[in-house]
């Protein structure tokens, strides 16, 4: 299912949360929302899951509008950073209720990912930590089998063995059955192994949204020792210039082996293109948005 946000506004008293945000998630792909705090991302969600109504602009599903369309909703699942559970209910009677909400709860699947998720299902879930009951989250939504699964921070709570445990089964849900994963999450590390396409929004609104290979084909991280009386070339676009003594790191704006090879005219010492990771590349783009970069390293 694509997921499609256009030109969508939304106020809350005088402070905009989106101001025209656009915004496309294809189907069968895991779509990285990153920003920072206050960006907009949770107020984007809820838009997507029809749990707040646009102002102005669409949000759709497949073409058509989310927002009091209870068959669109049933093809789809969120999983908030904070999770959502009755005060007594435990793992099965969870499960009970959610198999009454969405015609395609997956019974079967459900038993099978028992062995998945190492939970008390008498438990109330309220008693479980934080992890465990991001864990619950996962084992309830994987089982209704959605076309379109929406992540806030979601491993978040969760040790290392378990998160690869959900990844193994969100990214396989992907590859077999086509869903359409979004995550908004600040651990961007965890999302550049996962992540087709990222969307980097602030402010509510979209400043970049490119395939993750896109995006590092655009800029550039650059090891350089100029020759003794050469400069920096003044028509790259340089982002941010590190280094002590002559060893500078450039990031630069453009595909790496185009930059190099301009630097390479030179007949520069010393010149080596590294790769940005999505951490990088997410604090420089935002360095032209009011965010020094020079701030956030330090």
């Amino acid at each position: 299912m694509r997921i499609e946000l256009l030109d969508v506004t939304k106020r809350f008293g005088p402070h905009p949360a989106l101001a025209g945000l656009n915004m496309d998630v294809p189907a069968g792909a895991v779509y990285g929302l990153v920003g920072p705090n206050g960006a907009g991302k949770t107020t984007a969600i809820r838009h997507i899951m029809g749990v707040l109504r646009a102002d102005s602009g669409e949000v759709l599903a497949d073409g058509r509008p989310v927002y009091e369309d209870t068959a669109v909703k049933a093809r789809m699942a969120w999983i908030p950073d904070e999770v959502f559970y009755f005060p007594q209910a435990s793992i099965d009677e969870m499960m009970r209720f959610y198999s009454r909400v969405y015609p395609d709860f997956d019974r079967k699947r459900f038993e099978k990912l028992a062995e998945a998720f190492p939970l008390d299902r008498k438990q109330p879930i309220r008693r479980f930590s934080r992890g465990m009951k991001k864990q619950a989250a996962f084992w309830l939504a994987l089982s209704l089998r959605p076309e379109v699964l929406v992540l806030d921070e979601p491993v978040d709570g969760l040790d290392p063995v378990m998160r690869r445990q959900v990844w193994s089964l969100l990214l396989a849900d992907v590859a077999e059955r086509g869903t359409s994963v979004l995550v908004s999450s600040h651990n961007l590390r965890e999302l550049e192994d996962v992540c087709d396409r990222v969307g980097f929004i602030n402010e509510g609104r979209m400043l970049l949204e490119r395939s993750l290979s896109e995006l590092q084909e655009n800029i550039c991280k650059i090891n350089f020792v100029p020759r003794e009386g050469s400069e920096i070339p003044p028509e790259l676009e340089l982002l941010h210039v590190s280094g002590s003594g002559r060893l500078k790191t450039l990031i630069v704006r453009g595909a790496p082996e185009a930059v190099t090879a301009r630097l390479e005219r030179d007949e520069p010492v010393f010149v080596d293109a590294v790769p940005l990771t999505l951490e990088e590349i997410f604090i420089y783009e935002l360095g032209g948005e009011g965010h020094e970069v020079r701030d956030i390293l330090l």
